[in-house]
Formats: C-alpha cells, sequence, structure tokens
C-alpha cells in the first residue's frame, strides 16, 4: 500500500508536469450560451419584447434589449453596436421590422455575433435604401403612415391595431399605439456605408405569413436573398407579441447551431 507520503509526492509531481486531474480540464469545455441582443423595430422600444425576454431566460440565455433613438440609421446603428460590443462572449443579434437594417450594420464586421435573427425584417445591402423597396413591394401601412412637423413618422392610431398587431388583443394594441415611437423620415432614404453582416453570418428569418407593414413577399426576397434558415408564421407584423413561444424557438435555434442549415423553410 503506498503511504499516504508517497501518494502526496506522486501527486506534486504530476502536477508540475502539467499531468491535472480531469476534474479541471472538464469544466473547461463547458459550452457557453451567447447573450441573445434583441432590437426593435420602428413605431415600437425595447419593451415590445416583453413576452420574448422571460421565456429566453427561463432557458439559461442572457436577454438585452436595446433602446433605440429612432433619431437616424447611424444614430441606431452605433447604439446596437455598443450594446453587441459590450457583451462578453458571443452574441446572437436579433431584428425586428426596421431593426432588421439596424442589425445588418451593427454587427457588420463584428466577431463576436455568430447568428442574426430577422423577424418581419429588412435586410437591405450596401447602398439598398428601405424607401424604394417600400414602393416596389406596397403594402397597406403606407396609408397608415402620419408625419408631424418635424418630420417624423407615427403610424395613425385609429388604424393602428389593424395595420401593425391585428392578432394581438385590443387592449394591449391600444396600449401599443398610444406608447408608439416615431420613425425619423430620413430613415427610410439612408443606405448602408457597412458590408451588410448577413453577407458574413449565418441567419435566421421568421416571415410575417399577414404582415400588413411590410409584404411579406419583400421579406421572402430578403430571407431567399440571405440564404437564410426560414421559418413562416401566419401572424401580423408584431409575431414576438402575438405567438413569441414560436419566435424564441426559432432564435434558440440560431443560438444552439454549429452552422447555417440555408434554404429551409417551415410554415406554422
Amino acid at each position: 500500500m503506498i503511504s499516504r507520503t508517497r501518494l502526496a509526492v506522486r501527486l506534486a509531481v504530476l502536477l508540475s508536469l502539467g499531468a491535472a486531474p480531469a476534474v479541471f480540464s472538464q469544466s473547461n469545455s463547458t459550452t457557453v450560451k451567447p447573450t441573445i441582443v434583441l432590437v426593435h423595430g420602428a413605431f415600437a422600444d425595447a419593451t415590445g419584447w416583453q413576452h420574448v425576454i422571460p421565456l429566453l431566460e427561463r432557458d439559461g440565455y442572457t436577454v438585452t434589449a436595446v433602446e433605440n433613438p429612432l433619431t437616424s440609421v447611424a444614430d441606431d446603428i452605433a447604439t446596437t453596436r455598443r450594446m453587441i460590443d459590450a457583451q462578453p462572449g458571443p452574441v446572437v443579434v436579433v431584428g425586428h421590422s426596421y431593426g432588421g437594417l439596424v442589425i445588418t450594420g451593427a454587427a457588420s464586421g463584428s466577431s463576436k455575433v455568430k447568428a442574426l435573427v430577422y423577424v418581419a425584417a429588412f435586410a437591405p445591402d450596401s447602398a439598398e435604401a428601405i424607401g424604394p423597396l417600400l414602393e416596389k413591394y406596397p403594402a397597406p401601412s403606407a396609408a397608415a403612415l402620419k408625419p408631424d412637423a418635424a418630420g417624423f413618422f407615427y403610424i395613425d392610431r385609429a388604424m393602428f391595431q389593424d395595420i401593425f398587431a391585428k392578432d394581438v388583443g385590443a387592449e394591449e394594441a391600444s396600449v401599443m399605439a398610444a406608447t408608439q415611437k416615431p420613425l425619423a423620415g430620413a430613415s427610410f432614404a439612408a443606405e448602408l456605408t457597412v458590408a451588410p453582416a448577413w453577407k458574413a453570418v449565418p441567419t435566421w428569418f421568421i416571415v410575417a405569413q399577414n404582415d400588413r407593414v411590410i409584404n411579406p413577399d419583400l421579406e421572402r426576397f430578403f430571407a431567399n436573398r440571405m440564404k437564410a434558415t426560414i421559418t413562416e408564421l401566419a401572424s401580423s407584423h408584431v409575431p414576438f407579441i402575438s405567438r413569441p413561444a414560436e419566435v424564441v424557438r426559432v432564435i434558440e435555434q440560431a443560438a444552439t447551431a454549429r452552422g447555417t442549415a440555408a434554404g429551409i423553410t417551415e410554415k406554422h
């Protein structure tokens, strides 16, 4: 039988040679879940993700919802980029509607971003403004947009639920209409000055089949062009409010994927 003294000496020699017990190496192999960064769109703010955040946190994800000023595309990209850069590890960035334009610029060139998720969103290329795309793919929302004296656009409150959130309860839609955050009109003509992130990062796209803000065919155009993994939901423009569990499922697919399964389309 080996004495305690001799055993201690042998252990000390092993440690000096770098042969640490297996328990130490096993702890280093633990997979770290990426942080989820959520980016709201026009006519909304970060609290719009209130149905999604608890579901992601329940599953062990750290979640941050960016509060963008909507004063210009450049301001919103800079705000979102700061939030991405502030995260300690890998990031999955999720953008809704106009927020898709924002994440396309903010995630460009970032080594932290492992995946992008577009939710009924814009995903322009470099030097491609969203205004002409909306004209090419018209939607009922055009009649509901109202500018104020400063050139910021709102959705007519009388039309808000029908246009923006038809499958959301009347009470919640009323609150959304009352608290909507206007978008600077100049944003419709702004063009990206960087390479779009979706050309370098695996992408997932949720198409809202009953969208009346962005034409679903425009969403499909973006999704197919970027060769995204596509999920189609029979929802209004805000599936993260009306169908949060299904949106979370797609976000978690992106968070756990080791690569991209481009070209797959699911309809629900």
